[in-house]
């Protein structure tokens, strides 16, 4: 027997859960497609276990089945998005479960994606497959967010992120380091997640930061940096100027001269020429349509003041960090203070506090209503 409204035993649930501790694990590294999690069962036992592919192929689904050295005649698989059923770039995942003889399909929950929604029910029950959808439906919807945002609005899913001393800087000339050490690794995180990170050439050049994923062992899976800079001011000496190529560096710009844009070509930086917002600012809503184009999907902003407070007032961000430090930055030299606070608690009124882990640093989370 099949149906929406089965109910699930502990076992069923335990199964599902580790299907999304296998999705979460490679949750923004999977390109355009989404990160999916499968467990196949027999006995009562996990004979196989799969995940989307790193750059989104194989699916999770191809990749438990040729995981197995058993046969699957039988088998319960247990996967946390709906298998595909078209053929793309590899054939259905929907073919590989019917020819293994896969007797029970659990899912979570229905692909948003037209091409596979409710498809993949019928296929699989024509084939005389008990299919069950909707265990841990609501836990399952809630990691897919961000991939129902991509599909819906056709741009990436925008994570902020600031970090702000106790007197609201977040840079003072003398001493430019505010967050913890526990705080810095939460940083590395975030950008491990993203695959792409938003800066301007302002903030580059102030702070010359790296940009990159520095977690042992997770060095590869940096983001890829993307930086704004109308007129093509970013200092060569910086680590991002320096260490640019052609796959690591998108700047978007306005207007240079040809010597500059010759410059950075020579360096092969990939450069994408945009128009200005009221004459004043790169238009950031087309930068992001672009960067959806150009196959992002989770972008982290680690903006300066004015584009991070930008940002927050056209309620761009789906999810916002704040890190707040216990440090006082001295003020009797260059600083920059932190405006976006006010826009910040009024735009993204749903907020949780992440200190318990982070010593005498404060990490708030921000969110909005986003699909």
């Amino acid at each position: 027997m099949s149906s929406k409204k089965n109910k699930f035993s502990k076992k069923d649930k335990l199964f599902m859960e580790i299907a999304l501790d296998l999705a979460r694990s490679r949750e923004g590294l999977t390109g355009t497609n989404p990160s999916v999690g499968c467990v196949i069962v027999k006995n009562n036992n996990i004979i196989s276990i799969g995940q989307t592919s790193y750059n989104g192929r194989p699916h999770a689904e191809f990749n438990a089945i040729k995981n197995c050295n058993t046969k699957l005649d039988g088998a319960k698989m247990y996967v946390t998005l709906e298998p595909c059923s078209h053929h793309g770039v590899t054939p259905p995942c929907t073919n590989e479960i019917i020819k293994s003889k896969i007797s029970d399909v659990v899912y979570a929950i229905e692909d948003t994606d037209k091409r596979v929604r409710k498809k993949s029910f019928k296929i699989l029950k024509s084939h005389k497959i008990n299919v069950s959808i909707g265990l841990l439906k609501d836990k399952v919807k809630k990691f897919y967010n961000p991939y129902f945002f991509n599909r819906k609005n056709k741009i990436p899913f925008i994570t902020g992120k600031i970090a702000i001393s106790k007197n609201k800087l977040i840079y003072s000339k003398f001493k430019t380091k505010i967050t913890n050490q526990y705080s810095d690794k939460f940083t590395h995180l975030l950008r491990y997640k993203n695959d792409s990170i938003i800066t301007s050439s302002k903030t580059v050049n102030i702070d010359d930061p790296k940009l990159n994923c520095r977690i042992k062992g997770f060095e590869k899976f940096s983001p890829v940096r993307i930086i704004l800079d109308k007129n093509l001011s970013l200092n060569k000496n910086t680590y991002i100027f320096k260490s640019a190529n052609k796959k690591n560096t998108i700047i978007f710009y306005n207007k240079a001269n040809n010597t500059i844009v010759s410059m950075f070509k020579k360096k092969k930086i990939k450069l994408i020429k945009t128009k200005l917002k009221n004459s004043k600012y790169l238009d950031l809503k087309q930068i992001i349509k672009k960067l959806y184009s150009l196959g992002f999907r989770n972008t982290l902003v680690e903006g300066g003041d004015l584009l991070t407070t930008n940002l927050l007032k056209d309620k761009i961000f789906n999810e916002f960090y704040l890190f707040k430090s216990q440090k006082k930055l001295p003020t009797n030299s260059y600083f920059v203070k932190f405006n976006g606070l006010k826009v910040l608690n009024k735009n993204y009124p749903l907020r949780q506090n992440l200190n318990s882990s982070y010593g005498k640093d404060t990490i708030t989370f921000y969110n909005k209503s986003h699909v």
